[in-house]
């Protein structure tokens, strides 16, 4: 049994096992002094043959995607994040593609920072050389973007690729990148969206901020809520999500201010 965060209840249904392990971030990260700690005694790590054995996908029913991690870890250790705490502060390698694809037509990438990666470029041309098709489900980190690295994940046969503007003041940064990479890859917003993390250290000003100038760009932005647990509908970051997040209503009505929730 896992799960990623701590406020998540524990399954409640009953397991016919004679014993439950649980392990994951959810059970092994704890607030101390206000940063997190990992604790590895309460997580309980797969065996190393058992981490990276080929995956059962047909416990699932799965039959045309591949799921999986070529890295892991981050060198950012952004305080709203586990991967830190958990992987560390670097992005490593940690199998090769053939070990969780094997001819499967969608892979969804699960990897943390791909492109921070030492192997990235190794890492880059697995996905390319498949000829599935590619959706790289995390952030990828714009800040650290180069033109080279624009062109080879331009040639992969590309679902969609996510990136994050987390931090409102990284946008000197961040837009003249997200600027670049559209130029090279030409890609329109149905294939870039851009998770914006909100009510963690930001205003609603300064997520609408990041909002518009992505909508500007040609990116869809897509509005994370950092602290669910402490909002409710009434919330005004609740109403910003229902409106971003809703690609039909947020095509439809330009401004925040005009999108009233109860008429749809």
């Amino acid at each position: 049994m896992s799960k990623v965060f701590s406020f998540t209840p524990d399954y409640q249904d009953f397991v016919n096992a004679k014993e439950v392990i649980k392990g994951g971030s959810g059970y092994c990260i704890s607030l101390v002094d206000g940063k997190e700690v990992y604790n590895k005694e309460k997580d309980s790590c797969l065996p190393d043959e058992i981490e990276h054995i080929y995956p059962d996908y047909s416990l699932y029913g799965i039959t045309d995607t591949a799921y999986g991690f070529l890295s892991r870890g981050c060198p950012r250790g952004c305080e709203f994040c586990h991967v830190a705490a958990k992987e560390g502060k670097c992005s490593y390698k940690v199998a090769d593609l053939s070990e969780f694809w094997r001819g499967q037509k969608n892979i969804v990438l699960c990897d943390p920072n791909v492109i921070a990666c030492p192997d990235w470029k190794e890492l880059l041309q697995q996905l390319i050389d498949s000829k599935a098709k590619v959706n790289i489900n995390q952030g990828i980190d714009i800040r650290i973007m180069t033109d080279e690295k624009a062109e080879m994940i331009k040639k992969i046969r590309v679902d969609s690729v996510h990136f994050a503007w987390d931090r409102y003041e990284d946008k000197n940064i961040i837009i003249p990148k997200f600027k670049a990479f559209k130029e090279i890859t030409g890609w329109k917003a149905r294939k870039t969206s851009v998770y914006v993390l909100t009510n963690f250290n930001t205003t609603l000003d300064q997520d609408l901020e990041r909002i518009y100038t992505l909508r500007d760009m040609d990116y869809d932005p897509y509005v994370m809520v950092y602290d669910k647990e402490h909002t409710n509908g009434s919330d005004p970051v609740r109403k910003l999500q229902r409106w971003v997040n809703n690609r039909k209503i947020f095509k439809t009505i330009k401004r925040f201010e005009d999108y009233d929730p109860k008429r749809g």
